[in-house]
């Protein structure tokens, strides 16, 4: 894993607000996140052994964000302290639906560049997959790439937040994974036919994959929807967990929607991810009902 680590400080209301508009909020609370330590725990807790690569300040926010991997059983002896250079923060509202508004920070994250990755390079080429995000300068997201394919890896990319993604960034990835929103932006400015697994995450519509030209919808799972943050993380982490472990790309796609659904029944990033055994009961319970039973709510 190679990514972000914030520290977010979350709003709640009764909705988000517009541009321009203030709103009165009825709730706060601060939890550890960034994609890069959401995914890290996503995957931890999805069985796989995880390093994760990084940088946080020398504050307390870094202590507590460093705590947090740790207790996950997380390799952080990637994940350095950066003097001088505040831990990322992520400014998050949530609305009493569900839906969320986030400005990102990104602090020490923004060091992360190809340096810092050279630095990582035995422990890239060590892993069996990669799983990065777009929460860190784009050369430390080449450094990272080129890295693993080298040595074999199975590359993910999960480019959030969005922007346009560079044509040799595009050539070292093998499974991309950008929400609908992301595809767009995408889609308009890159040749995604470079990129031999595309699964797009569309919410409560579910997420659809192409591969080689050929799509398939994976439908969602039936949950109660209280909070989105962190559904995107829990999918690609767990993604990228269940390839380490040899599955399936069908059936990693499945825990992938699975971890997703059950991160928005819980408020917050970290707190909201499950493990293997709630993604394995979610996906038993789904086999047991009945087929016209609707959807209520979103997986990723």
């Amino acid at each position: 894993m190679v990514g972000s680590a914030n520290l977010d400080l979350v709003a709640l209301a009764a909705r988000v607000p517009a541009a321009g508009e203030t709103v009165l909020g009825h709730g706060y609370f601060e939890a550890p996140g960034g994609k890069g330590l959401n995914q890290a725990v996503a995957a931890a807790r999805a069985g796989a052994t995880v390093v994760m690569v990084g940088a946080v300040g020398a504050d307390e926010a870094g202590r507590t964000l460093r705590q947090v991997a740790d207790t996950e059983g997380i390799d952080t002896a990637a994940l350095h302290c950066l003097p001088g250079s505040p831990t990322g923060r992520a400014l998050i509202a949530v609305g009493d639906d569900g839906e969320n508004l986030i400005v990102v920070v990104p602090g020490a994250n923004a060091l992360v560049g190809a340096p810092a990755v050279l630095e990582a390079k035995e422990t890239i080429e060590s892993a069996d997959v990669l799983l990065v995000q777009h929460e860190i300068p784009d050369d430390g997201i080449y450094a990272a790439l080129r890295i693993a394919r080298a040595a074999g890896c199975t590359t993910i990319l999960n480019p959030a937040p969005a922007r346009p993604v560079r044509p040799d960034i595009l050539a070292l990835v093998d499974v991309l994974v950008p929400n609908e929103h992301e595809h767009e932006l995408i889609a308009r400015t890159s040749d995604l036919g470079a990129v031999p697994t595309l699964v797009v995450t569309e919410g409560a519509s579910g997420s659809r994959v192409v591969r080689d030209g050929i799509q398939e919808r994976i439908a969602p799972f039936a949950v109660d929807t209280i909070d989105t943050v962190a559904a995107g993380d829990a999918f690609c982490g767990t993604l990228a967990a269940s390839l380490s472990l040899g599955l399936t790309l069908d059936d990693a796609l499945r825990r992938a929607s699975a971890a997703g659904a059950l991160a928005t029944t819980r408020r917050g990033a970290v707190p909201s991810l499950p493990t293997s055994t709630e993604v394995a009961a979610l996906i038993v319970s789904a086999r047991s009902r009945p087929s016209h039973q609707p959807p209520r709510g979103v997986q990723a």
